[in-house]
């Protein structure tokens, strides 16, 4: 019967590793799995941001336009300069994050914890506004400050009531995440303090190649698909006749997008990521298309809706699983280089919201110079125009764009085959080296 041992160095964090004593006495390193019940909590943890930027991303540009009245100048500062001030935190605190010490509950979770309070407060204040006391210059930095609050945290009384009640899921969330996660180490990971300095680490993360295509890649693809978001509820309202429908248009995306991750799974296993991303990526451009050339057709806006919303879910998903795959790559290249994995997410994050500050930014300053004004039931044919032309042609390019990026990706399964066994192999030592301080 094979004996184990668990390692326990006494730290607040799990360590994967077993001793392990075979029949014939021999010490072998064994990894222990995550239990499911972690990953539940883990995915829990992160519904908050994808809540909120969904709601941002389809709501905020019309709220601001059609419910604040504000001018459409105003609301592009707004939606760019808060995406700018969003991006540029997130690598700063990245590397706050690194720079920090362990605690008794780890060293991540305490920055989620004590964050929490604070997001939520702005995002409920991003939705509420004293409008008619306010001047119009009053009330761009009451939304610009509060939205850039959130970001760095993480009729008008539906929009109130919609934001207190994510901000109540945001708390929840945030209470699973802390009970039901231990924070759990990474091949050649210590998750201890980083000594080294912040632009030393940051030269070393963006001249990581694998990393610089997929961030790119990445930005294009998001860039098409913020773009086409931001203006969705815009088209729907003055330019295809829906906005009765629009609500349940993106509950309709949304739904598709929740169900169609287990065919991406699915995929995912059998055809590998990359496959798998250019599949999904390309069920986007025909559907924008065939939203852009209709108008009033319900079924036929239900249908596209659903392909829209799956091709979301694997944007989502697979350029998120492929990041991992990077950081292997780079800790196997670059063995003494340890626990850089909250800068790359963090720049990984920077390019995607500053994309996505441009798109919803650039659209709406196009808008102003169509002549849109704000509140106004019906539009003039140049602002009709420009909405067609921000849902439907731009987007397509710069998802093409993004493909093209994503084919000189060059992480395939095969490489990441190389890079788990390498991976393995780096453990194994460390697991030896374990093996000799418990014999000692």
């Amino acid at each position: 019967m094979a004996h184990t041992t668990v390692i326990s160095d006494g730290s607040p964090y799990e360590d994967k590793n077993e001793l392990a004593t075979t029949k014939d006495g021999n010490a072998t390193l064994k990894t222990r799995g995550i239990p499911f019940s972690r990953k539940i909590s883990y995915a829990v943890g992160g519904m908050p941001y994808q809540m909120t930027a969904n709601a941002k991303g389809f709501f905020l540009q019309i709220f601001l336009l059609d419910v604040v009245q504000m001018g459409a100048f105003y609301a592009s500062l707004i939606l760019f300069l808060g995406r700018a001030w969003d991006a540029i935190t997130d690598p700063l605190v990245g590397y706050m994050v690194i720079k920090s010490g362990r605690t008794r509950i780890g060293k991540l979770i305490p920055w989620i914890v004590f964050s929490m309070p604070l997001g939520v407060l702005a995002y409920i204040m991003m939705w509420f506004t004293p409008q008619e006391s306010m001047s119009p210059s009053s009330s761009f930095f009451w939304f610009f400050i509060w939205s850039c609050l959130f970001d760095a945290f993480m009729t008008r009384r539906a929009y109130v009531l919609a934001a207190l009640v994510l901000g109540g899921i945001y708390f929840l969330c945030c209470v699973v995440l802390f009970l039901g996660v231990k924070e759990q180490l990474a091949p050649l990971s210590t998750l201890d303090r980083i000594r080294m300095p912040y632009l030393a680490g940051m030269k070393m993360v963006v001249g990581h190649t694998p990393y610089v295509k997929l961030v790119f890649g990445f930005l294009f693809a998001s860039l098409a698909f913020q773009m086409a978001q931001g203006n969705f509820a815009l088209f729907c309202t003055h330019a295809a006749g829906l906005g009765a429908y629009f609500q349940h248009l993106v509950l309709i995306l949304l739904t598709a997008a929740t169900l169609s991750i287990p065919l991406w799974q699915t995929l995912l296993l059998r055809l590998g990521k990359k496959t798998t991303l250019y599949i999904g990526l390309c069920m986007y451009a025909p559907a924008l298309v065939i939203i852009a050339s209709i108008q009033s057709n319900l079924p036929v806006f239900i249908i596209m809706s659903v392909i829209s919303g799956s091709s979301l879910s694997a944007l989502y998903l697979l350029p998120w699983s492929m990041l991992p795959d990077v950081v292997d790559d780079f800790k196997v290249k670059n063995p003494t280089s340890t626990d850089l994995e909250p800068m790359f997410y963090s720049c990984y994050v920077f390019f995607n919201k500053f994309g996505g500050g441009m798109s919803v930014g650039i659209s709406t300053l196009a808008l102003h110079f169509a002549g849109y004004k704000p509140g106004a039931c019906r539009q003039n044919p140049a602002v009709i125009t420009a909405l067609r032309v921000l849902f439907a042609p731009v987007p397509v390019v710069l998802l093409l764009i993004g493909l093209v990026l994503f084919y000189f990706y060059p992480i395939n399964e095969e490489r990441r085959g190389q890079i788990q066994k390498e991976l393995q192999k780096a453990e194994k030592v460390d697991g030896n080296q374990e093996m000799e301080v418990v014999g000692l």
